[in-house]
């Protein structure tokens, strides 16, 4: 598959790059000299990962999200919140690293989770010891150990049937894909040796370069589109969405926060997310540029509402008061719990309480236990 973009293409994409740029531009411009900027820049964090798992096929509640990354959850959490977490854990980690970290083979091997596969690799061929001498000092009554081997063996010759029945060259030595599988998956259940992930992963890597020298929205929009095509991670597929975000941020388009395509792209219609012609595609990812632009100055208008209204009931406060600290915490987070509030500005829960009836802030949850309030 080819992702060059030829004359007629571009030509044809040109308005819709020329509205998703401009979208962008107004949306940097806005929460750089923004009061709220700082306050939107971390909600936007919850939303964006939220909108991932979306994307995925998965819903998850925003106020899930908060009170997860809080530890002060309701009830046990599920595999989808605790994915959505670690979007949102990445999307800090990208943030406060440089712009340039994340499209860096050391970036993309800290998030990806390759780097500590690869020290393990170098680490084994810098040792002097064999293999053999290795098992052999371990202890002889490890539990099942004679099933796992037992199991491996089993699995070999398995194979070696299945490649004697497709066709394909058959080694009567042991097999040695085994050796190459992690400690903690031996039997390959979660592991697929077809699928080559760090291969992908570099090539999806190369079309970098093709991409500078591209416009910064058309250009996220076509490693956005390979990434779904080559499809490098599967356990971390909305790690797509995080690095053409910090592509946008390293060339300067978007500098003052991590953008969240993930907010637009979910307002873009699945057929045309996952249309053959790679032209509709493209169209479409860039009016998802345009979509969450658009949402991020609508929320920002409505942050800059709020914040004037906060403002007028402390003003004219002692110095030492809490109020302000509230207020920004308050625009940081989608919602705030009493437990929340008195963590963040050490107080008690009584004044805490005292502290969000002061401020005017809406209830949102309208029960007696876990109460919750936010900017509605």
């Amino acid at each position: 598959m080819r992702y060059d973009i030829d004359a007629a293409t571009l030509q044809t994409l040109l308005p819709t790059i020329a509205g998703a740029e401009d979208a962008l531009a107004r949306l940097d411009e806005r929460v750089a000299r923004s009061p709220v900027g700082q306050g939107f820049a971390e909600r936007s964090h919850f939303f964006d990962a939220v909108g991932a798992l979306w994307v995925a096929g998965e819903l998850v509640h925003v106020e899930d999200l908060v009170l997860h990354d809080a530890h002060m959850d309701s009830r046990a959490p599920s595999h989808e919140l605790t994915i959505a977490h670690s979007v949102l854990r990445t999307r800090r980690r990208i943030e406060t690293a440089d712009p340039a970290w994340a499209l860096s083979p050391v970036g993309l091997g800290v998030l990806t989770a390759n780097a500590l596969e690869e020290k393990g690799r170098e680490q084994e061929a810098n040792d002097p010891a064999p293999a053999e001498s290795r098992l052999d000092d371990q202890d002889d009554d490890a539990p099942l150990a004679a099933e796992i081997a037992e199991l491996d063996a089993l699995l070999a010759r398995s194979q070696r049937l299945l490649d004697r029945h497709a066709g394909r060259a058959v080694s009567d030595g042991p097999f040695t894909e085994a050796a190459a599988r992690r400690d903690d998956d031996p039997l390959g259940l979660f592991d697929d040796d077809e699928w080559n992930e760090e291969e992908r992963l570099q090539e999806w890597r190369g079309l970098i370069p093709l991409a500078e020298e591209l416009p910064p929205s058309l250009a996220a929009a076509l490693l956005f589109d390979a990434w779904e095509r080559i499809e490098p991670l599967r356990r971390q597929h909305w790690l797509g969405g995080l690095l053409i975000a910090s592509s946008l941020r390293a060339r300067g388009k978007l500098a003052s926060h991590l953008f969240s395509f993930h907010a637009g792209l979910k307002q873009i219609r699945h057929e045309r997310r996952r249309a053959r012609d790679r032209v509709t595609r493209l169209r479409a990812f860039l009016d998802a540029m345009r979509e969450s632009a658009a949402t991020g100055l609508k929320e920002i208008d409505r942050l800059t509402l709020a914040r004037a209204q906060m403002e007028l009931r402390f003003r004219g406060r002692r110095s030492t008061s809490s109020l302000p600290q509230l207020a920004d915490f308050v625009l940081a987070r989608p919602m705030v719990s009493a437990a929340m509030v008195a963590r963040q500005l050490g107080v008690t829960q009584r004044g805490a309480l005292n502290l969000i009836n002061e401020i005017g802030i809406r209830e949102i949850t309208g029960r007696g236990r876990y109460r919750a309030w936010g900017i509605i």
